[in-house]
């Protein structure tokens, strides 16, 4: 009888995963056997310190290239980036979260914690329930991280199961909007159901092609293989769909505008900043490891998807009179500006890691500032109600113009540098046509986006116009962010495109 072999294991290449899920286990035992009074601190200090750790472990392996687990696991350069710009982009939403989280009445707070007991005590309504939100927030971010750095499809499988089915949940637990929140989570489960069955099943095919999951193995088999080619195509085509999915690509993207609108808006952040760069950061993996050698085949192909992603979600945002639903088009035609990168392949990573940076702090100071504009039945997200709030805040009116501005690719923001450097790389790999229509979508999207800055400045107020209320330390902190690196990358982005090229290609050995 043979000895199982076990593959070798470095740990020094595992250790921001491994702290980070070892952070979201601890904090479901808090949640099981802490006292209710203490989660709260327990679930918010563990989260921030479990993060932390993990960027610190991060910032050590560095310069580390390896592949471990048998191949199963593939640290590099552009890995061990994304892996810190998730988890930057994740401790600045926790912000959110947590604020939302104390807030009385918020959008994380459990229906319980507002009821009263037998004996008419309200003392409950002064107690933070749903602390279950932290270990969940948790679990995403490591799944996230493991998608980023997985050396072969089985492994991409599991982490892309691990970070979606907590964002499933996180996306019904709005309680002031909790049918809108229930149908925008049961929809976005559903949807994410087909997408992995898809992605699975492209599995198959490719282990019929190739022989292996391996993203390298894959590679080596499209070089060697003497099978037919349709298994290729077909388990090529299947694949994408799922990872297409996650990247809110058209025609896939129809779970997008109804999931950010329903969902708590901290998660929506969450999933805008997170969830996109991990989604590209596997797409980026996938096709320039496992594919590059058949890029003949499939760029026409995605070069299509951007296209239609571009325009599509470009055209759609100029329709929308709710905030959180233009955010998400918008999200849809960022996701077709970064499909060029994914076609222009290696001439075209380090600006993408760049454009993935950018739109992430972005996005969470918009969605920041989308929290602060409120009436008594809570957020008002309908654009009607935005008009006239320059008159009244003045100072938010201004934060929220020049996130707008740099949406739009204004200069000066980093919305602006990262679109000419991913455009610009596009346009020396050959990618003229994607950059043309890229900067035509553009100017189509810059409309809507001055729409809410017209809306804010120009129209009157209305007889029922929301107030704006004053951020507390933590969501001022996020806007902070949100709007300072939105600067910075637009006037100095060069230490962060050091940064991003010093990264170098992915591993594909």
């Amino acid at each position: 009888m043979n000895d199982i072999q076990l593959p070798a294991i470095d740990y020094a290449a595992l250790l921001p995963m491994l702290i980070v899920f070892g952070a979201a286990c601890v904090g479901i035992l808090v949640e099981a056997f802490a006292p209710r009074g203490w989660r709260f601190v327990i679930q918010v200090s563990l989260t921030i310190g479990g993060l932390v750790a993990g960027l610190v472990a991060i910032i050590v392996n560095r310069d580390l290239e390896i592949t471990t687990i048998g191949g199963a696991v593939t640290v590099d350069g552009p890995g061990l980036f994304l892996q810190g710009a998730i988890i930057i982009l994740g401790i600045v939403s926790l912000g959110l979260i947590a604020e939302r989280r104390l807030e009385r009445g918020g959008p994380f707070v459990a229906e319980a914690a507002h009821a009263a007991n037998s004996d008419g005590d309200k003392r409950q309504e002064r107690e933070p329930g749903a602390t279950e939100v932290f270990p969940l927030t948790l679990f995403a971010i490591a799944g996230m991280m493991l998608f980023c750095v997985s050396g072969d499809l089985l492994t991409m499988f599991v982490a892309l199961e691990v970070f979606s089915l907590p964002l499933y949940l996180l996306c019904g637990l709005a309680r002031r909007r909790r049918l809108i929140s229930q149908e925008a989570a049961l929809k976005y489960f559903l949807l994410g159901a087909f997408a992995s069955a898809f992605f699975l099943y492209g599995v198959a095919l490719l282990y019929g092609y190739a022989g292996t999951v391996s993203l390298t193995g894959i590679r080596e088999g499209v070089l060697q293989s003497e099978q037919s080619g349709i298994l290729l195509a077909a388990g090529l085509a299947l694949l994408a769909i799922g990872l297409l999915f996650k990247a809110a690509a058209v025609p896939f993207h129809v779970w997008t505008p109804d999931v950010y609108q329903g969902a708590p808006t901290p998660v929506t952040a969450l999933m805008a900043a997170c969830t996109k760069a991990a989604a590209f950061g596997g797409l980026l993996r996938v096709f320039n490891v496992a594919f590059e050698t058949t890029a003949w085949d499939w760029q026409p192909v995605l070069a299509t998807v951007a296209i239609l992603t571009m325009v599509v979600g470009s055209i759609l945002a100029v329709a929308q009179t709710d905030i959180k639903r233009l955010l998400a088009y918008s999200s849809v035609a960022n996701a077709g500006y970064l499909l060029v990168g994914v076609v222009s392949l290696n001439g075209a990573v380090g600006s993408s890691l760049f454009y993935l940076i950018a739109y992430g702090f972005s996005v969470l100071g918009a969605f920041a500032m989308v929290t602060l504009v409120r009436d008594s039945e809570g957020e008002a997200t309908h654009l009607s109600r935005w008009a006239g709030l320059g008159k009244g805040s003045p100072l938010f009116s201004a934060l929220f113009t020049f996130l707008m501005l740099g949406f739009a690719g204004i200069p000066l923001t980093s919305g602006f540098t990262s679109k000419f450097a991913l455009f610009s790389s596009a346009w020396d790999s050959d990618q003229s046509v994607l950059v043309i229509v890229g900067v035509l979508s553009s100017v189509v999207l810059a409309f809507p986006y001055l729409k809410v800055v017209v809306l804010l400045w120009l129209n009157p107020p209305g007889e029922e116009t929301p107030t704006v209320s004053v951020p507390s330390m933590l969501t001022r902190a996020v806007i902070f962010a949100g709007v300072a690196v939105t600067f910075v990358l637009g006037v100095a982005p060069s230490f962060l495109l050091d940064i991003v090229a010093d990264a170098g290609p992915f591993l594909a050995k």
